[in-house]
């Protein structure tokens, strides 16, 4: 039986591990906050994902030592808290097959997930799980697809087998590059096209919001290394046209909220916030051209409104598409 660690008690996390053990797996799940952990202990619920048991085969647990000996660990971690973690745990993971679970860019490192992993743990086979997916429709066993990008083929093959169930169907790819942006620039987009619904703007123009951002994400994915064979896949494409379609999208709540005032839970995580900053500071580094990108780092900044904005983007000059 394949054992694997969650580090991460949120509602991705927790999703995983429901999904996970479902196909056969013994899961042993942690967080950080030991009165989360007694919750789940004690009523097999998350507060995070409701309407969701949590079997009681996962192993809900607040200390790292639990975790001893597991393949592989899961990294279901905010991006921006990972860095951290990472250096603090570096001890208990080091050398162990390390799989990040979230999407963005290091805000301090201008890093994905996977450089992260190599900076603090060297000596660690370090992948990323990604692609359009929701943990509602994760833990509640409906089809999913997933990318899992890893460098080293042998131990992607192994951990596609290992992270792959009846309902969660894993493909591979080892353009760890392309996979990581892929799934951090389109929560940018998705901020944005929250943006255009709540302003009213129409479906046309959140269509070609999506297509012009896939432009941008492409630009600087192939600036970088990427294969634009993996934009065009599930962790590009597919999670693009999700994050900007679905109101299930967090990111496409918090730019909905800011465009038509409507109320949003401050404490839900929004991914796409400090990755817009992150990549704006990226694309000026590296000469890329990103303008939507720009404009959603602007205006989260209050630096321009909203209606300054699009007259921006709309007064552009026109060019060959």
């Amino acid at each position: 039986m394949t054992q694997i660690a969650i580090l991460g008690g949120g509602a991705f996390g927790t999703a995983l591990a429901v999904a996970l053990v479902a196909g056969g797996a013994d899961v042993i799940l942690w967080a950080r906050d030991p009165s989360l952990v007694e919750r789940m202990r004690r009523d097999r619920q998350n507060g995070r994902l409701p309407g969701v048991t949590v079997p009681q085969s996962v192993s809900v647990t607040s200390s790292l030592a639990d975790v001893a000996g597991t393949f592989p660990v899961l990294l279901a971690l905010p991006m921006q808290a990972l860095g951290a973690f990472l250096t603090e745990a570096h001890l208990h993971l080091n050398g162990r097959a390390l799989v990040a679970c979230c999407k963005g860019v290091d805000l301090t490192s201008l890093k994905g997930p996977t450089g992260l992993i190599a900076d603090a743990c060297p000596a660690s086979t370090a992948a990323i799980l990604t692609g359009p997916s929701f943990a509602a429709d994760i833990a509640r066993g409906l089809p999913t697809a997933l990318t899992l990008a890893c460098r080293n083929h042998a131990a992607g093959e192994d951990l596609q087998r290992r992270l792959s169930t009846p309902t969660l169907r894993v493909y591979r790819t080892s353009d760890v590059i392309g996979a990581e942006l892929g799934g951090a620039l389109k929560n940018v987009i998705a901020i944005a096209a929250g943006i255009v619904v709540g302003a009213e703007l129409g479906e046309s123009a959140r269509a070609a919001l999506m297509t012009r951002g896939y432009a941008e994400i492409l630009r600087m994915a192939l600036h970088l290394g990427a294969q634009p064979e993996t934009l065009a896949g599930l962790s590009g494409f597919g999670d693009l046209v999700l994050t900007c379609t679905s109101a299930q999208s967090r990111n496409f709540r918090y730019g909905r909220a800011l465009s038509d005032g409507s109320a949003f839970d401050r404490s839900v995580t929004v991914e796409g916030v400090a990755t817009a900053h992150a990549v704006s500071a990226l694309a000026a580094k590296e000469g890329i051209d990103m303008p939507i990108t720009r404009m959603v780092s602007v205006v989260l900044d209050g630096k321009i409104n909203i209606r300054d904005a699009i007259d921006a983007l709309l007064s552009r000059p026109l060019k060959q598409e």
